[in-house]
């Protein structure tokens, strides 16, 4: 948003000793409490360079003073001219990692993953030609008239489609800009755009749903899945809209049983069914659907049930202060979810609570396995999708190890 008046001084920051040394070394966050001085009160959306302690240009981010995170880092090293120049060059050089991901059968990816790719508090997903920009600083939405056309010209979008975070929702209503859902560029969207994951036909609603439309960040685990899938009778608690069940479906599973307490969740479960009808394999699985919450669908469901279980929650610790009652209920339902396997049977075991440790997610999975009493053996750990790649740690949220019990 513009400001009024004459044009101020550039926002310069300096930190304290331990902060600086994280920013060199390309921690993309700084909080409040790391900057030792300003030169002037900042706006929000602001750019602002940072300092080191001799003076010398170290950094450059956006500057948000209503926000514990202060600055989102974008630029570290020698100073820069940031111009349109510059972003599409950043913009060719995060495309270009994504480049041995999307083929023909692959036209649902991330193309920008936020900080990890030099794009602090952005992401930027496709669905087939549809791109949605998820924003979550009020900076972007000062750069997007430049950015749009920029984003136009190297992808040629059908459209494009802007999300932002409930407390930019709010900023922005009150600055009079875009709402949450409004089309950048292109014709409106009337429903859901049909994409496709490794040859599977999923919907994405991205005005209106979760996230940026669907969850991407799970697809090497889908596709794992379906290669453990044949002949299974197979349980996906927390289906949403049934992704890990169509990799089983087309994986050869003999059955697939959906969980979820959204009806509208399981009715996109149903839709994606029916849109890879055609898939032999998908059209012979039997396909269930329960209404239910799923913690306690699984907690009565009757033992040895099923060859495959995956347990893939929504996020159980939001913030620090859930971290140790979310780390107990990831082992109770861990429990609960091994004893509806048969034998041989494998339990896929999934995370995306950021401040639950990769030690302490798989601890709790791994001790709820020991206290089965049953013979197991663990056959991998994994993390994120290749384009979902995290490059400090407060991104790495998601942990998926999967175990066999005989």
């Amino acid at each position: 948003m513009s400001r009024k008046g004459g044009r101020p001084p550039r926002l310069k920051l300096t930190l304290r000793s331990t902060a600086e040394t994280i920013v060199r070394g390309g921690h993309p966050w700084v909080y409040s409490d790391s900057i030792k001085s300003q030169n002037r009160e900042g706006e929000a959306g602001e750019l602002a360079v940072v300092y080191d302690r001799k003076n010398k240009f170290l950094a450059m981010g956006f500057y948000d003073p209503d926000s514990p995170l202060r600055l989102r880092i974008f630029h570290v090293g020698k100073a820069v001219t940031i111009d349109p120049a510059w972003w599409k060059n950043r913009l060719g050089e995060t495309l270009a990692r994504r480049t041995s991901i999307a083929d023909e059968s692959m036209n649902g990816l991330r193309l920008i993953n936020g900080e990890s790719d030099g794009w602090p508090g952005l992401v930027m997903d496709r669905y087939a030609g549809t791109l949605v920009v998820k924003v979550y600083t009020p900076a972007w939405i000062g750069l997007l008239e430049m950015l749009i056309p920029i984003m136009v010209g190297m992808l040629e979008p059908e459209r494009i489609v802007l999300r932002m975070s409930r407390n930019l929702q709010s900023w922005v209503a009150k600055e009079g800009g875009p709402g949450d859902g409004a089309i950048l560029h292109g014709p409106p969207l009337d429903g859901v755009v049909v994409f496709l994951e490794n040859g599977v036909r999923f919907e994405s609603d991205p005005v209106k749903g979760q996230k940026t439309g669907f969850f991407l960040d799970q697809r090497e685990n889908r596709k794992r899945v379906g290669e453990l899938a044949e002949g299974a009778d197979v349980l996906n608690a927390f289906s949403f809209s049934g992704g890990f069940s169509l990799y089983a479906a087309r994986g050869g599973a003999k059955s697939v049983t959906d969980v979820d307490i959204s009806e509208h969740a399981l009715k996109a479960a149903a839709r994606n069914f029916a849109l890879n009808k055609e898939d032999l394999r998908v059209a012979a699985c039997e396909h269930r659907m329960e209404q239910a919450d799923a913690f306690q669908w699984i907690e009565d469901a009757p033992a040895s049930s099923f060859d495959l279980v995956i347990v893939d929650p929504p996020s159980l610790a939001k913030r620090e202060a859930e971290r140790g009652r979310a780390i107990q209920a990831y082992g109770k339902l861990n429990a609960n979810a091994i004893r509806l396997l048969r034998e041989g049977g494998v339990l896929v075991a999934a995370s995306c609570s950021a401040h639950v440790s990769e030690e302490e997610f798989y601890g709790a999975v791994r001790n709820a396995a020991q206290r089965s009493g049953r013979s197991f053996e663990e056959i991998e750990t994994r993390e994120h999708a290749l384009d979902h790649d995290a490059t400090f740690p407060e991104a790495q949220y998601l942990k998926c190890v999967y175990v066999r019990f005989e």
